[in-house]
């Protein structure tokens, strides 16, 4: 009844009742009974909720009034319309103050009422008191309070007070107890949205305290459902992120990561390129800190022609060993295959820094030789005027030929060619004067 939701329009449209939406003691007590309708029996002493229950059932509670209309005035419609507007009409009767009703006799309380009166005042005094324990964290008196409190009177709020103090006693399996009979109650007292997310939000936490990230993720969307709030969406992304970083380590064993490797090295070698990236795939799964799993799947990638994934797998081999060399010269295969042969006479730049002992030096040195090839070959036939225009649109170049230090070696070069050569055992002198052959600027006889 007190939950209809034309409740407050009936009120209003009903000429006994319009002025009680005015009274806010009497409204506070109206949305209590909404929350909380077992109470009803406790408000019955005001006759303001007779005249509501009235309005609300369609039934006429002013017994003993005076009857209105024909047959109790004795005269017909007509008459009594007259004297309406004629009522109406006089002065005294619209400019005089509306007198107060007489107050009706207060009814007697049955005995029941007045027991549910004095359990739910018991009750509250029993919060308040677990409430000041909470708060100097004797959990153990506060619980007690609590229970107490709700077996002396069922209110939503004595449960949910309780799941809180049980989970920062450190029973998080009694925390969720609770809250799961608050949020079960709520339901049946049509409970504010809010408390009952508030609920929720503290099973999951409870839920994330004893491991179980799964119902923890799953009752902080339940909560975000009841009622939005950017806390408990905080605690939902942390716990999918922690989910995620767990799972991914839990998955981790290297026997299965050797297992997935030589499965993609037998895949390989059959030219069976999708599989072959599906069980180094796996592999990387089972051991993320292998460079290998990376670098094999580097290599399926430019055989089915995926070369910027080439280079994001050789990276990632990298990060995890910086002297990893096969990552290097399969990262410059990469760049080669894209025509990126700056690039790629980078990277080889970067793999004969890192090679220790120079192990890899023939590789890395073929691979280069190629790549400056393939620009000199790109550049065949190109005039010298052709050469300084692209040569000025290269901010790389530029940059070298600005370069004090370089000025010096390239006019030492000039006069002394084999000036050169001394300089070319200092790797970044090296590099900067490859690019400067690859650019043009730099002519060397064939």
């Amino acid at each position: 009844m007190f939950n209809d939701p034309q409740m407050f329009q009936k009120l209003a449209s009903n000429p006994k009742t319009a002025h009680l939406l005015a009274d806010q003691e009497f409204m506070s007590k109206l949305q209590r009974l909404r929350t909380n309708p077992n109470d009803v029996g406790l408000e019955m002493q005001d006759p303001r909720f007779l005249q509501v229950m009235g309005v609300l059932l369609g039934i006429d509670m002013s017994f003993g009034a005076p009857p209105t209309g024909a047959g109790a005035s004795g005269q017909g419609s007509s008459g009594v319309k007259e004297e309406e507007d004629e009522d109406e009409e006089m002065p005294d009767l619209v400019s005089a103050p509306k007198k107060e009703p007489e107050p009706e006799p207060e009814p007697e309380e049955d005995e029941e009422t007045k027991a549910a009166k004095e359990a739910k005042a018991q009750a509250d005094e029993l919060k308040k008191k677990g409430t000041e324990f909470y708060k100097k964290r004797q959990f153990d008196e506060a619980i007690e309070n609590y229970t107490n409190a709700w077996e002396l009177h069922k209110d939503i709020a004595y449960k949910t007070n309780l799941g809180a103090a049980k989970f920062e006693k450190g029973d998080y399996e009694g925390a969720i107890k609770a809250c799961e009979e608050a949020i079960e109650y709520g339901r049946e007292v049509h409970a504010d949205f809010k408390i009952v997310a508030k609920a929720f939000a503290r099973i999951g936490t409870a839920y994330e305290k004893l491991g179980d990230l799964d119902s923890a993720i799953k009752n902080y969307n339940k909560a975000q459902t009841e009622h939005r709030t950017p806390e408990v969406l905080a605690k939902l992304r942390a716990a999918e992120k922690t989910k995620i970083t767990r799972d991914r380590q839990s998955y981790i064993n290297p026997e299965e990561a050797e297992k997935a490797r030589e499965l993609g090295n037998a895949k390989f070698k059959e030219a069976n390129w999708p599989d072959a990236v599906a069980a180094y795939s796996e592999m990387i799964k089972r051991a993320p800190d292998d460079p290998r799993g990376y670098s094999n799947r580097a290599a399926c990638m430019i055989k089915l022609l995926s070369f910027p994934s080439a280079v994001s797998d050789c990276d990632a081999a990298i990060k995890l060993d910086p002297k990893f060399i096969r990552a290097y010269l399969r990262k410059a295969q990469a760049y080669f295959a894209m025509r990126e042969y700056s690039k790629c006479i980078d990277v080889c730049t970067e793999a004969t820094e890192h090679d220790e002992n120079g192990k890899n030096a023939r590789e890395i040195a073929q691979q280069e030789q190629k790549a400056l090839q393939a620009q000199f070959s790109a550049r065949d036939g190109e005039t010298e005027e052709q050469t300084m225009e692209r040569i000025q649109r290269d901010p790389e170049i530029v940059s070298i030929l600005q370069d004090p230090i370089m000025q010096s070696i390239l006019q030492q070069a000039k006069d002394n060619p084999a000036a050169l050569q001394e300089h070319l055992k200092n790797a970044q002198i090296k590099a900067k004067v490859q690019k400067l052959v690859a650019a043009g600027v730099i002519r060397m006889g064939r």
